[in-house]
């Protein structure tokens, strides 16, 4: 039987992402523990999410370091201390610099289908309503391991759905969120399975 996989989780803001990990944990849909929160933001309300769970919790602001090794390090410190398997960034916005250890270990999910719609300052309602300014007929997610560039890392997961006539940028974001759900439980499961083998830009999967 497949062990507990021990998550650390990053957030920046309402913590949908973390509380659907909770709810998939809960119904035994994924086999995990989230061992630890890390915000980069004291108004997060993801952080309330994180105690009702009795989680624990640390805010690491950007502002209060000098450089991104700085703050990276400050994250990363609590991530080891807490010996967690991965890391799952969560609708969290800072850039960090992945230390060794963790190379292969942090994973992000992009609320559009990269490469489209990605990148610095996209994040939220903003991709929604520039997937609907450009037209596009079909947006989704992007599960993706996460390097030293803004949604750059080696695609693991893609889930797409229709962007219909009638959207706006609150009702796309429902539907992108629903596939969201899926996905990111998904590629961590494949990850815990032990099937995901990072080849240069691609992520391969290893058979059962």
């Amino acid at each position: 039987m497949t062990d507990p996989i021990k998550l650390g989780v990053m957030i920046s803001g309402g913590g949908t992402t973390l509380q659907n990990f909770l709810d998939k944990i809960e119904t035994g849909e994924l086999l995990a523990s989230v061992a630890v929160v890390i915000s980069s933001s004291r108004k997060a309300y993801g952080l309330e999410r994180a105690k009702k769970h009795n989680i624990s919790t640390y805010i690491v602001r950007r502002r209060d370091y000098e450089t991104l090794e700085a703050f990276s390090k400050a994250n990363f410190d609590i991530l080891r201390r807490y010996e967690v398997d991965l890391v799952c960034l969560a609708g969290y916005l800072k850039l960090l610099r992945i230390p060794e250890d963790f190379d292969g270990r942090v994973m992000n999910i992009h609320p559009a289908l990269i490469p489209s719609f990605c990148g610095d300052g996209f994040y939220g309602h903003t991709v929604h309503q520039t997937v609907l300014d450009y037209g596009v007929k079909v947006s989704g997610c992007t599960v993706h391991f996460v390097n030293n560039e803004y949604d750059n890392g080696p695609v693991i997961v893609q889930r797409t759905c229709p962007v219909f006539n009638d959207d706006d940028a609150d009702t796309l974001a429902r539907r992108v969120f629903r596939e969201e759900c899926i996905a990111y439980p998904q590629a961590i499961r494949l990850f815990q399975a032990g099937r995901l083998k990072i080849d240069g830009r691609h992520v391969r999967l290893r058979r059962d």
